[in-house]
């Protein structure tokens, strides 16, 4: 991603919202999915949570711009009323790696085409509008060994840089596993080279 590029949106969070159309109750649940099993999975979890329900309508996007998967069902829906508004609202939002499911309870009267492509529309929006919203960091992993004088340094220079460290092992210095956001590489190898007088780097 370019410094000018618009930064990618993801959900940062589960959400759930709740419509009444015509006494069929439509209920909207979003989450994150980085791939299409975590979307599979997350239709799943919602099937098996309302398994008494009429429908289970999805759409996902996993990825973003040109390198996006996309799926739905009309899950028994009329073709066209029900997987493909919800996700057009999705597209329409500017998020990806993200799972929606509109889940149906049949209120008894029949909402025509366009009642029904409304209404799944409009739930598909109401959760998105409810969706906690975070930006996607391209980050990578890296080891790098240190001397032990200079530990405490490096792990707050890790820190500062937004960091984080899944592994440490100690023996004749001190070898750190950590996850760094890819804007912050260049600067953190560098402020590891002048404290350790060039003995530690990034690899």
């Amino acid at each position: 991603m370019t410094a000018d590029s618009p930064p990618r949106l993801i959900p940062a969070g589960p959400a759930r919202m709740e419509l009444r159309v015509v006494n069929s109750r439509f209920i909207g649940s979003a989450a994150p999915a980085a791939t299409v099993e975590d979307a599979k999975a997350f239709i799943a979890a919602v099937r098996a949570e309302m398994p008494d329900a009429t429908h289970h309508v999805y759409a996902y996007v996993i990825g973003h711009g040109s390198t996006t998967i996309e799926g739905m069902s009309d899950d028994g829906e009329p073709a066209g009323t029900a997987g493909r508004p919800v996700l057009s609202v999705v597209r329409g939002s500017g998020l990806g790696d993200i799972v929606v499911v509109v889940t149906r309870y049949f209120g008894g009267t029949l909402l025509g085409t366009g009642g029904l492509v409304r209404a799944y529309g409009d739930a598909a929006k109401a959760v998105l509008a409810a969706l906690p919203r975070t930006e996607k960091i391209a980050r990578r992993r890296f080891l790098v060994t240190i001397p032990y004088s200079a530990y405490e340094q490096t792990r707050r220079l890790i820190a500062a840089h937004h960091g984080t460290v899944e592994h440490e092992a100690f023996a004749a210095d001190v070898t750190l596993e950590i996850i760094l956001p890819e804007a912050h590489i260049a600067a953190l190898s560098e402020a590891l080279r002048q404290l350790t007088a060039g003995r530690a780097s990034l690899r």
